[in-house]
């Protein structure tokens, strides 16, 4: 059974169509790359996986739980919203770290927000309060030293490389335990030479099995880590197949003419 499942998914802006019945399934541990040229639709269709924009139509459902169904009688409020983008973890291409925080700060907030409203709903008690607090300082931790940023704990985004503000974006993502890690072109406002940082930690992170989606504009890291691909082209998939397929076997001439303009990134 697939841990994400799309269907028909719809969204406009306006008179604009910017998605056109989007479905495609995820396996849990794998790693979907979507691609395409700007404008394709595959940023809003993260956002849409990630309740920052509310589908005109369709379903989401993750481990056979619908978390969005846009013929459901029931109407989400914000409080349930907030709980279903717990599934997903989303790491922005530009970074969106809390400048007033420290790297150790920006890793805990949300865990250490979700405990204070825990308390206030009754769903955790006070007396707990410490004990899960410490969990969430040493997941912090651990999580800082696998991308490798252990010695920044104590250090303000403003003093971090972009490939560092990166990697810390990353850790702040997987500080809440998502099924399903999402990345919206994580280094497309780096510099070449931080790139490679930055692909490197989520390469380590598809060799431990999570579940991914990435858009990239990367097309050799898409042909090489991942498991599926998408290209996205008007708002639809124009294809979607393995990386060998895609990528060596083309069906779809918009993906032929696309992959020939990007070669020199292979």
């Amino acid at each position: 059974m697939a841990l994400l499942e799309v269907k028909n998914i719809k969204k406009n802006f306006g008179k604009t169509e910017v998605l056109k019945d989007i479905s495609f399934e995820l396996n849990k541990g794998e790693v979907l790359a979507i691609i395409g040229s700007s404008g394709s639709g595959k940023t809003t269709l993260l956002r849409c996986l990630n309740y920052l924009e509310i589908p005109d139509c369709g379903s989401i459902i993750v481990n056979n739980v619908p978390v969005y169904d846009s013929n459901a009688a029931v109407k989400y409020t914000e409080k349930d919203i907030r709980e279903l983008r717990l599934h997903f973890g989303l790491v922005f291409q530009s970074f969106n770290l809390f400048p007033q925080y420290t790297v150790f700060e920006n890793v805990t907030l949300a865990p250490k927000l979700k405990i204070k409203e825990a308390i206030k709903n009754k769903t955790l008690d006070a007396s707990d309060k410490n004990v899960a607090l410490e969990k969430v300082n040493n997941k912090a931790y651990e999580l800082l030293k696998m991308v490798g940023l252990s010695e920044k704990e104590k250090s303000y985004p403003c003093e971090l490389s972009g490939g560092q503000q990166q990697r810390v974006a990353i850790a702040r993502a997987l500080a809440l335990s998502p099924e399903i890690l999402c990345f919206d072109e994580p280094t497309s406002a780096l510099d070449p030479e931080l790139t490679g940082e930055v692909l490197k930690v989520i390469k380590e992170l598809a060799n431990e099995d999570r579940t991914m989606i990435v858009v990239t504009h990367e097309m050799e890291f898409a042909k090489n880590v991942a498991d599926k691909v998408i290209f996205m082209a008007d708002g639809v998939i124009e294809e979607m197949g393995t990386p060998e397929e895609v990528f060596d076997n083309p069906k779809s001439y918009k993906t032929r003419a696309f992959l020939n303009k990007s070669l020199e990134t292979f």
